[in-house]
């Protein structure tokens, strides 16, 4: 072989050998360390509603004669909402009145019945002493005093239950008459004029009826896994799709024990205090709801992507497993990944506070590429989001 055909050969040896070392060489996606706010917060979903509710019900059946309130009207407490026609319950009021004067009449003859009998007894003794008359006639004397005493008892009965008919004839006709129980505005109006309301089985609701809108409450259902970090007197945020643009504060009043299971998914009620004095809240809103139950100013933070890298299980092999409360971070030096122990703190879901042998502006490996691009991390992680920095690959 010539000694150009040689060295051509040889140059090409050489470049296959440099391009398969390159080709070998893993790449890796990185994010540096920075320091920066960490937030900790629980977003759910709630619904806005007024502090104080009252449904207001008609107690007995007939057609709506009057209306006296419509929807969003003003009303205080005692104000007429609406009137049934009385004609029926005026009548039966009327009927038992009559039969408690006719009880009445019926007590009075008893008694009298009962005075005449106690006269004929007090003659009856008079002449059985005498031993004018046999004493059959004394014991029937005392026998009608008896049975005149058990009438009295008996028309004092049909007295008392003419009474009670007669008050409930009237307490009947009273609640022809509704009135609003509350002071308040009213936000729903379920009947209209002329339409037959029926309360045989259960009292229907005619109003509804809210006390006082410029305080309202908005009710929340937190995870299991976030209600223990929140606690009475939170702060909290919200916002509405009808003001979407606008941050609403308050306060949690009150979180309650109730659990509340929708597809096997438990939930707890966190109950916010809002005040509404300018009335946008209005009942039945969704709210997008955030609590902040930590916050960290000026951290030392490494995307999540970091703590959920994994390099290849060679790697792995020749790594101590960390302690508990304790995590593995990959740091880039040079080419070579150099694994480092953090003690973890808060999270935002995006990034998290650590502690330990990492620094500020370290490349903390996200991802590992392959030669057709970025191949997910071990425990399927993507790379990382935010925490500062250019991402480089290397």
């Amino acid at each position: 072989m010539t000694k150009p055909r040689l060295a051509l050969t040889l140059l090409l040896v050489g470049l296959s050998a440099c391009g398969q070392k390159s080709a070998s060489a893993p790449k890796y996606t990185t994010t540096k360390v920075d320091k920066g706010p960490v937030i900790g917060r629980v977003t759910t979903t709630g619904t806005v509603s007024a502090l104080v509710t009252v449904q207001v019900g008609a107690q007995v059946s007939g057609r709506l004669q009057s209306l006296n309130a419509d929807f969003n009207s003003k009303v205080t407490k005692g104000q007429v909402l609406a009137k049934l026609d009385p004609s029926l319950f005026e009548a039966q009021a009327s009927m038992a009145q009559a039969n408690e004067k006719a009880a009445l009449a019926g007590l009075a003859r008893s008694q009298a019945q009962e005075k005449d009998a106690q006269r004929k007894l007090a003659r009856a003794k008079q002449l059985s002493d005498q031993k004018l008359v046999p004493l059959a006639d004394l014991e029937a004397a005392q026998s009608e005093v008896e049975v005149a005493q058990a009438n009295i008892q008996a028309s004092e009965g049909a007295v008392a239950q003419a009474r009670a008919a007669r008050q409930q004839a009237q307490v009947n006709l009273a609640y022809t008459t509704i009135t609003s129980p509350i002071d308040g505005t009213v936000i729903s109006r379920a009947v209209d004029v002329g339409q037959t309301v029926a309360a045989s089985l259960s009292a229907p609701t005619l109003f509804t009826i809210a006390e006082n809108l410029s305080k309202m409450q908005v009710d929340t259902n937190v995870s299991e896994a976030d209600v223990g970090k929140l606690s009475d007197g939170m702060e909290a945020s919200f916002s509405v799709d009808a003001f979407p643009n606008r941050t609403f504060k308050g306060r949690i009043r009150q979180i309650r024990y109730a659990p509340q299971v929708v597809q096997n998914v438990v939930t707890y009620d966190a109950v916010i205090d809002v005040a509404n004095d300018e009335l946008l809240l209005r009942p039945g809103m969704t709210a997008n709801v955030a609590f902040i139950y930590a916050r960290s100013d000026d951290a030392l933070r490494v995307p999540n992507a970091a703590l959920r890298f994994r390099p290849d299980a060679e790697l792995m092999r020749k790594v101590t497993k960390p302690e508990t409360g304790k995590r593995l971070l990959w740091v880039l030096d040079g080419e070579t990944p150099t694994p480092v122990t953090v003690k973890v703190g808060l999270s935002d879901g995006t990034v998290t506070v650590v502690e330990g042998d990492v620094s500020d502006g370290a490349q903390v490996i996200t991802d590992k590429q392959s030669a057709d691009g970025p191949k997910p991390s071990g425990l399927g992680g993507s790379p990382g989001m935010g925490g500062g920095g250019m991402r480089r690959a290397f």
